[in-house]
């Protein structure tokens, strides 16, 4: 080789920003029109850091930005999807994080405000991005930012749940859902679990729930054969489509936290606090999108100390990103669908 070819490979990056592969919404689109395509490698600022993405998890507020959000006028589109990740730090940048570090990221942001992990790297927030310490494969890791997260903040913070409550879960077949069980019965209280599905009581029963209440009508029946003074702590997921039910099921100074939206319902109308919330009823909310060090901390020792281990449905090749959504589309996942990028 002479030496002006080795002088031209040498110098043929110079000036010019490396790309690398992702999946760019220019509007909103079905999941078959999901594509890998190629956009330059973001370039790093202060106070945010570069982050090599290994594996991330599919999940439900993905999909409604794909398919009605992206036209959000708080949108601005292109943009990268992708609310969370678990990957290697790239570049530090002037953060306390070193080049290799083991981390997650989630939320505060991410996949809206600007780009998320649906991506070979992601320019990230240093305070949305945490190191941890752990074992579990990039595709176990992958599937507990976002929903344990958001199971975990919603048990400690806003119910708060003790050893020996009981606890029902709407919306218990979500992986929000299936990672609050599991978090549930680590800390020790009974957990009940509604489902609209037969077929998905031995799920619920496989990762711990005591009962499963199938959602068939007949619910006040079935929880106060279980509870008959009512569950000391409700989750609700499906949101304002059964929250006001999910009040009337709560025992005597029992709390509600509402943290999703599983029933596509976002909002009360004509709610009246005075008339809806039974006396003595407590109604609390968790909003995930500012995760903390110390909840990370207390989410993986909890996770560590039980040996918790997330139930994940499929793991898909980052060229297979559309099938990844329409699994998760179809309601059939049966947990966390996680995407892997070599």
């Amino acid at each position: 080789m002479d030496t002006r070819t080795i002088f031209m490979r040498l110098t043929r990056n110079v000036g010019r920003r490396f790309e690398m592969k992702a999946i760019v919404l220019t509007k909103t689109c079905s999941a078959e029109e999901l594509k890998v395509s190629e956009v330059p490698v973001p370039e790093v600022r202060s106070g945010w850091v570069l982050v090599k993405i290994r594996a991330f998890g599919i999940n439900h507020s993905e999909i409604l930005l794909r398919k009605f959000e992206a036209d959000a006028p708080y949108i601005h589109l292109p943009r990268i999807p992708g609310i969370e990740c678990a990957g290697e730090i790239e570049n530090p940048s002037d953060s306390s994080f070193t080049k290799g570090d083991k981390v997650i990221a989630l939320m505060g942001g991410m996949g809206r405000s600007f780009d998320g992990s649906y991506a070979e790297y992601a320019l990230l927030p240093e305070k949305n991005v945490f190191s941890v310490d752990t074992e579990m494969s990039w595709e176990q890791l992958a599937a507990i930012p976002e929903s344990f997260y958001t199971a975990y903040g919603s048990l400690v913070d806003c119910l708060p749940l003790d050893a020996g409550d009981s606890l029902m879960i709407r919306g218990a077949t979500s992986t929000v859902g299936l990672a609050a069980i599991q978090l549930a019965k680590a800390i020790g209280a009974k957990v009940i679990a509604t489902t609209r599905s037969t077929t998905k009581r031995t799920l619920l029963q496989s990762v711990g729930c005591d009962e499963v209440v199938i959602d068939n009508g007949t619910l006040f029946d079935q929880v106060h054969a279980i509870a008959p003074n009512g569950v000391n702590k409700i989750l609700e997921l499906v949101g304002p489509a059964t929250l006001s039910e999910s009040l009337h099921l709560a025992a005597f100074h029992g709390i509600v936290c509402s943290t999703g939206v599983l029933g596509n319902r976002y909002f009360l109308s004509n709610f009246d606090p005075i008339k809806e919330i039974p006396n003595g009823v407590y109604l609390t909310g968790f909003y995930s999108n500012f995760p903390t060090r110390e909840a990370i901390d207390g989410m993986f020792g909890l996770i560590r100390l039980k040996h918790i281990v997330p139930v994940i449905s499929k793991v898909f090749p980052f060229d297979q990103i559309a099938e990844a959504h329409l699994l998760a589309e179809s309601g059939k996942a049966n947990g966390k669908i996680v995407v892997t990028i070599n």
